[in-house]
């Protein structure tokens, strides 16, 4: 990786201060300073790249409706939604940057450090600005001196291009803080993005008021709308894929570790998309039975199964979330087929359940019902019934986590949306979720027999609500047990 001039954060300087005032030197760089005569030759020869006639990105019409009901929620008010800024892994380096998932729905940029402000024009109706980096300045030597400079890190749009992409009027971003500090007016900011932001506005704004933003805002991706719908089934056909690629690669798997799945299907990610929609579990023998086991640092061994859990995301931010439980030599033996095919009864039972106008509970209670039906009957649980076992909740032992839960832009789509919204609510056509039973019998659990331990299944879909009844989004890869063989037969030739 190549050392910059100067350091990693860029002055956020207005444009006529640019010009200037000097672009600071790097700390322990090797060139000791710029000279007058290079920094000259820097200024000239570059070809003009402004880009013309740019057609607007394939969501803006969904991004602009999206804007104009957040507007008619909220009259009158100001409304600040940032992208957030880069975050540092360690010394010099960042993380990928991922814009908020807020502001990228509302505007299908994913730059750092973009804002999106919602003035009021009146009693009703906004007017939407985005608020972002210009294209790096190369009169006082940004553009090739500074660690986020276009020479370092890649171009980025013009504000007249960012305007025709998006569909929104576009200023620079370094004008901001100064702009809302002096800002009148009910505002209202989505927090916990961008620090100067929160400071600029640190008088202005409540924690109630804004998280009533920030609440609306995730309800408001409950239901989805068809490029949405089209993004997430994409989402699910790349990880079909991903999931074929890790098939064909189990020997190679075999002869390293549980990171050679997690490669295998992070490459398939980034071939097909933005990247994983979040952290892969690759969990092999026993630590199938750690819920989110990602360390994937485990051996991968013939006769056990590996329960991969991953998702690719897309590049406009859908991630797909699905889950696979497979037999490492490509057969299960008697006693995995035999919790496998439970949790899969589960599963059916769950997906059955999912529906118009169904509570969004349904699906889990249906898959809870069966799951505690097989312990009863496998004599784990002495000589309770079913009933008795699912109003005490005991079958949470060998099951802890729910069955399932919202999904789009984030893994876990909608979270901060109310109880009554979410969890409590009914659901309606456009709504995805998963679909995700499973059962684990730890290592050291002494209350099963032995031959359980170590054995964790989990089988998982993303399944839509549709107009008369469901949609299994990623429905490419098979479920039930001798689908399963049969398809890793074929894939292994």
């Amino acid at each position: 990786m190549s050392e910059e001039l100067i350091p990693e954060t860029p002055e956020q300087e207005t444009e006529e201060n640019e010009a200037a005032e000097p672009i600071k030197q790097r700390k322990n760089g090797l060139y000791p300073g710029v000279s007058d005569e290079l920094a000259e030759n820097m200024k000239s020869g570059w070809a003009d790249t402004e880009l013309h006639g740019l057609e607007p990105i394939a969501q803006a019409e969904h991004t602009a409706a999206r804007r104009a009901a957040l507007s008619a929620r909220f009259p009158g008010e100001r409304l600040v939604i940032p992208a957030g800024n880069l975050r540092t892994r360690s010394n010099d380096t960042e993380y990928a940057f991922r814009a908020s998932t807020e502001y990228a729905y509302l505007t299908g940029d994913q730059t750092q450090d973009g804002v999106l402000v919602l003035e009021p024009t009146g009693e009703r109706g906004h007017q939407a600005t985005i608020y972002l980096l210009p294209r790096s300045n190369r009169e006082n030597g940004e553009f090739w001196l500074d660690g986020q400079g276009e020479l370092w890190v890649g171009r980025r749009h013009s504000l007249a291009e960012a305007e025709q992409l998006l569909g929104i009027p576009a200023k620079d971003v370094r004008e901001i803080a100064a702009a809302l500090t002096e800002a009148t007016g009910p505002v209202r900011n989505v927090r916990g993005h961008d620090a100067s932001i929160e400071a600029a506005l640190t008088d202005k704004v409540t924690a109630e008021r804004d998280e009533e933003l920030r609440v609306y805002l995730s309800e408001a991706r409950l239901v989805k709308d068809a490029f949405e719908i089209d993004e997430l089934q994409k989402a699910c056909d790349a990880t079909a894929r991903g999931f074929e690629d890790v098939v064909r690669s189990l020997d190679k798997a075999e002869a390293t570790s549980e990171r050679f799945i997690e490669g295998t299907f992070f490459l398939r990610a980034r071939i097909e998309g933005n990247d994983i929609g979040y952290g892969s579990i690759c969990a092999a023998g026993p630590h199938a039975t750690t819920l989110h086991w990602v360390r994937n640092d485990g051996a991968v061994r013939s006769g056990e199964l590996l329960l991969l859990d991953a998702g690719v995301e897309t590049n406009e931010l859908y991630t797909a979330d699905v889950t696979r439980t497979l037999p490492i030599n490509g057969t299960f033996s008697t006693l995995q087929r035999k919790i496998y095919d439970a949790v899969y009864e589960a599963q059916e039972a769950g997906i059955a359940a999912v529906k118009p106008g169904a509570a969004f509970r349904d699906f889990h209670d249906a898959s809870q019902r069966v799951l505690a039906e097989k312990l009863v009957a496998w004599g784990l649980l002495g000589d309770l019934t079913v009933d008795k076992v699912l109003e005490l909740g005991l079958q949470r032992r060998w099951t802890l986590h729910g069955t399932g839960h919202m999904l789009g832009m984030d893994v876990h789509d909608c979270a901060v949306a109310r109880t009554e919204a979410y969890v409590d609510g009914i659901l309606e056509p456009g709504v995805c979720l998963t679909v995700e039973p499973g059962l684990y019998f730890q290592a050291d659990d002494l209350t099963v027999p032995e031959e359980y331990r170590g054995i964790g299944v989990r089988i998982e879909d993303d399944i839509l609500v549709t107009e008369d009844g469901n949609r299994n989004l990623s429905d490419k890869l098979p479920r039930r047990a001798d689908e399963v063989e049969a398809w890793m037969a074929q894939l292994k030739g």
